[in-house]
């Protein structure tokens, strides 16, 4: 079963994967222009140490700007709508969050990101290139033995356990 068909059943079951997205430029931005098109996602969350920025890259890639007024993660995940704020350490660490996204750019500050996901039991999208390329092995390896997955921003979804689709690979 492909990817695409695996989250067109979780819509239809009126589920979805929670994600967090730390890093709203120009990669984050990339990744944002697909998410309203993207059936059984819901992006939770958006941290960003520029939230006016956030909402200028959301209105440049075709948001509207009600889909990113939620208060709070919770609230987020109530209305269907996408906080954004500066704290990535409450998104990362927030229960209800399968999934983070990771694209601030900033290799040192990547390793910190996917290390506390990691610790807070969240499976990592690491788009941030050059901490995989410098430390990949390793952040693949602490991911493993916290029981997640780590995978590099070219396969976004695909790695992830199909526990998150409720439904099994044929």
């Amino acid at each position: 079963m492909s990817l695409h068909r695996q989250l067109q059943e979780l819509a239809a079951n009126h589920k979805s994967i929670k994600v967090g997205l730390i890093g709203a430029g120009k990669f984050g931005s990339m990744y944002l222009s697909q998410i309203p098109t993207t059936p059984g996602v819901q992006l939770v969350g958006i941290a960003d140490l520029s939230p006016a920025g956030v909402k200028r890259n959301l209105e440049r890639v075709g948001w509207k700007d009600e889909q990113s007024n939620a208060k709070s993660l919770d609230d987020a995940i109530k209305t269907g709508q996408t906080h954004i704020s500066e704290d990535w350490q409450a998104l990362v660490s927030h229960p209800a969050i399968d999934v983070i996204v990771e694209c601030t750019g900033h290799p040192i500050a990547a390793v910190d990101h996917c290390l506390l996901a990691f610790s807070n039991g969240k499976h990592v999208v690491n788009v941030t290139v050059e901490a995989d390329a410098f430390c990949g092995p390793l952040l693949a390896q602490k991911a493993s033995e916290a029981g997640v997955v780590y995978s590099n921003g070219c396969l976004i979804f695909q790695n992830l356990p199909q526990k998150l689709f409720g439904v099994t690979m044929v």
